[in-house]
């Protein structure tokens, strides 16, 4: 005879919602690909709506911290929040078109493309084989995974060798995206990941 123990049902059905929840903020990350080809068709317009993007973005949670929601952005950032993020200014969007602007700006097109992949790619596909495969948990990493640095590594190899058609560069940018990737910098590996592996493509 099987005992349901009600306790299990609530913890199983809470890892589900995490699970989606992250699936989903992941999807946001990785509908940044498109960002260098965007770049290389309409440079100008591109950087214009990404400046709008992150203005408009930190102004609709300013005023979700005074009370007042913004129809379809609120519910879409209410969907992608950690619990962490309740009730607080949630940075993730916002540092993530942070990354990809300083990128697109500071960085030549074919190394912006490098750092803006390593982003969408790297630490979007990172978390999600974390969330899903990730068993064994690196020390003093703020909870990162050994499966989600591995997949990290291999996107960020697969991605940068797409542009830049160098496996040496590749395998450089990639062991340093990793290094990046591990450390507990919670929301601002948003910026730092694609800035400086755009910038280290830039001179290798």
């Amino acid at each position: 005879m099987k005992i349901y123990c009600p306790f299990v049902g609530i913890l199983w059905k809470r890892r589900l919602i995490v699970l989606y929840k992250e699936i989903f903020r992941k999807s946001i990350h990785l509908c940044s690909c498109f960002v260098p080809l965007l770049l290389g068709l309409a440079y100008k317009t591109t950087i214009g709506l990404l400046i709008f993007a992150a203005a408009f973005y930190t102004f609709t949670q300013v005023l979700a911290l005074h009370g007042k929601k913004v129809p379809l952005v609120s519910d879409i950032t209410d969907m992608a929040a950690r619990e962490r993020d309740r009730g607080k200014f949630v940075l993730g969007p916002l540092t993530l078109v942070l990354g990809i602007l300083l990128c697109a700006l500071l960085c030549p097109q074919k190394a912006a493309a490098v750092g803006i992949l390593a982003l969408a790619f790297g630490d979007g596909l990172a978390s999600l084989a974390g969330k899903f495969l990730g068993n064994l948990h690196i020390p003093y990493t703020g909870g990162k995974t050994c499966a989600g640095s591995l997949m990290c590594f291999v996107a960020i190899f697969v991605s940068s060798f797409a542009v830049l058609q160098r496996a040496d560069a590749a395998l450089v940018i990639a062991l340093c995206g990793m290094l990046i990737e591990v450390l507990p910098l919670k929301d601002f590996d948003n910026i730092l990941i694609p800035l400086l592996l755009g910038k280290l493509a830039q001179y290798l």
